[in-house]
């Protein structure tokens, strides 16, 4: 709420900030994808406006403010900001610097390591398989819970659908909260009785305000020896461990720095047709053919170990991004085994596949890009001469939407769309059924996928309510048989494609009114709803380097927001903790600079 009511143009003085919202407005489902770079203070537009014009920082702001900020403000990325802002004010203060014991080299390599959207994951990555996991959770989700009005329909689905969560998972006998959060946690059963709102409010509230102390004083420490020790390994980080070492010998003054003038980057070159729908299909259509040539002809959903990635830039970890649209990165082996029984590959040669074990490949295949090779010439980029529907990118963009605080969501909701506002809803609980029962690992999974099961079942497969959904009956009988039991089913598979020819054309819609409305702030004046609104046509290289800023924003939205597992830590985020620089594009510009080997 409070960022909701900050000025759009103080919130992007904070670079943190600016990092995470950076991070979310190049999610793959809007329409225009602007990025940030608070240190000379210039945007980058894209779709790009005419070069004729010359648009306006505070009229870009104002759209922001309007049509970006809310639903950042409903996201996990901005849950993580909140989290990562307290972790930082913690660590700034003197209470950590005399509890801890810690130099003001100590507060300064922390913060240089747990700042920005890649600095959440990094720590969130490192928590993996402990009781700070549960805490991180736990914080996260009383933290949305707490935000919401349970008094206002609108949002009573959704908080009981929290407290729910939260009794079958961290607030059950036994849990990380419950034992560490004792002098608290002993009112917990009483509370489930209580009948006043603001009773059970404030014991959750003082629950969450003690897992976090429990973050900040113990966990804090441990990624602080964790980080030394693991950038003493790495080659990249030992400009960064030689500052660290001249800091605990001398301080240098804070110097604050003029902020630098906003401005936009003007736009150069041909003009063509402003339309985000097409844009969006151009870069898919350089993504899709990239895979399939020559070049890139290899097993697509082979079953293998997933295996740590390789050294930055090396054609190992470049040739296939296997989950780069948000599958969960699993062995797939347990995906082929949990689905069919069997061993091997999805394709089962020597066979012939039933139609579930066809949609299951197709799907993987719809699913999973490569990242082009960087090291490739322009003249090797395709030809986007194949035309792209898109339906070919509309998972890509739902994913994104999830991650996005679900701005599709709300547009079908303000078109009195109710029936495929329940078909969308569906879509995100079978997205996010996946990663749950595919990764026994995550913590609470037995509970969760049988929590996330039953929801399913009792909202929309429950009898009487399959006329109400405009899919196959067939898959509709298949899910519930499966999704009852916890079990994964391939059918959700099926029915997610259904889904998407269903909100298709709306989909479409909803771009087109995202472009129309960035146009009424930036062109006022033109006739927004005709084609004669001109920007510059992108070329392929530029294309290329879109497609994997959007990708690289929806891989990581995905892992904070929990629909794709968290990568282990490696050389990797070691890697990006070098690259990282919050004035220079943060987090996406270093997974850019790492994947293309260029800081440009």
């Amino acid at each position: 709420a409070s960022i909701a009511s900050t000025d759009i143009g103080l919130l992007l003085q904070d670079d943190v900030f600016a990092d995470f919202f950076n991070t979310f407005l190049n999610l793959p489902v809007f329409g225009q994808t602007p990025l940030y770079i608070s240190g000379t203070g210039r945007w980058y537009l894209w779709p790009e406006l005419p070069s004729h014009l010359d648009p306006s920082p505070a009229a870009l702001l104002a759209w922001l403010e309007k049509h970006r900020l809310p639903h950042f403000c409903k996201s996990s990325l901005c849950l993580h900001l909140v989290l990562c802002q307290k972790l930082l004010a913690f660590i700034r203060s003197g209470e950590a610097a005399e509890l801890l014991n810690w130099q003001r080299a100590d507060q300064w390599l922390l913060e240089r390591c747990l700042s920005g959207s890649h600095g959440m994951q990094h720590f969130r990555a490192f928590l993996q398989g402990t009781a700070g996991e549960e805490l991180i959770d736990f914080w996260l989700i009383t933290e949305r819970l707490l935000a919401l009005d349970e008094s206002d329909g609108s949002q009573r689905d959704l908080f009981l659908s929290l407290v729910h969560r939260l009794r079958a998972t961290h607030l059950r006998e036994g849990s990380s909260v419950d034992t560490l959060c004792t002098t608290i946690a002993g009112s917990l059963p009483k509370a489930r009785h209580i009948q006043s709102v603001s009773t059970r409010r404030d014991i959750l509230s003082k629950m969450q305000e003690q897992a976090l102390f429990i973050i900040q004083s113990y966990w804090l420490p441990k990624f602080l020896v964790h980080c030394k020790m693991g950038m003493e390994e790495e080659e990249s980080c030992q400009p960064l461990l030689q500052e660290y070492q001249e800091r605990l010998s001398w301080e240098p003054p804070g110097l604050s720095e003029p902020l630098p003038t906003m401005h936009i980057k003007r736009s150069q070159g041909m003009s063509g047709p402003y339309c985000s729908q097409k844009a969006k299909a151009e870069i898919w259509a350089l993504v899709n053919e990239g895979r399939d040539t020559q070049e890139m002809k290899m097993a697509i959903f082979q079953v293998k170990p997933e295996k740590q990635p390789g050294p930055a830039g090396s054609m190992e970890e470049l040739c296939l991004d296997k989950d780069a649209l948000g599958l969960i990165p699993l062995q797939s082996e347990q995906l082929a085994n949990t689905a069919f029984g069997g061993r091997g590959g999805v394709t089962f040669p020597g066979r012939p596949q039933s139609s579930a074990e066809q949609d299951l490949e197709n799907l993987s295949k719809e699913k999973i890009i490569s990242d082009l090779l960087p090291s490739a010439s322009l003249s090797w980029l395709p030809s986007l001469k194949k035309p792209v529907k898109t339906l070919d990118f509309l998972p890509w963009a739902l994913r994104a939407d999830a991650c996005a605080g679900r701005p599709f969501r709300d547009f079908l909701q303000l078109q009195n769309r109710p029936v495929e506002t329940h078909l969308l809803d569906l879509w995100h609980d079978l997205e996010e059924f996946l990663p749950v029962v595919l990764d026994s690992n995550r913590e609470n999974s037995f509970f969760l996928r049988h929590l996330i099961g039953e929801k399913i079942c009792k909202t929309y497969l429950e009898e009487g309510s399959f006329e109400k959904l405009p899919l196959e009956p067939r898959t509709l009988v298949s899910l519930w048989k499966q999704l009852i039991c916890g079990e994964f089913s391939p059918w959700i598979f099926r029915a997610q494609k259904e889904i998407c020819k269903v909100l298709c054309s709306l989909y479409e819609e909803f771009l087109a009114d995202d472009d129309r409305t960035f146009l009424q702030f930036m062109a006022p004046g033109m006739d927004v709803p005709t084609p004669e609104v001109l920007g510059r046509a992108a070329g392929r290289g530029e294309y290329f380097h879109l497609a994997q800023r959007m990708n690289q924003s929806l891989k990581l939205s995905q892992a904070l927001h929990g629909t794709r597992s968290l990568e282990g830590v490696s050389s990797k985020l070691w890697q990006l903790l070098a690259a990282r620089d919050l004035q220079k594009g943060g987090s996406i510009q270093a997974e850019m600079e790492l994947l293309l080997g260029s800081a440009d």
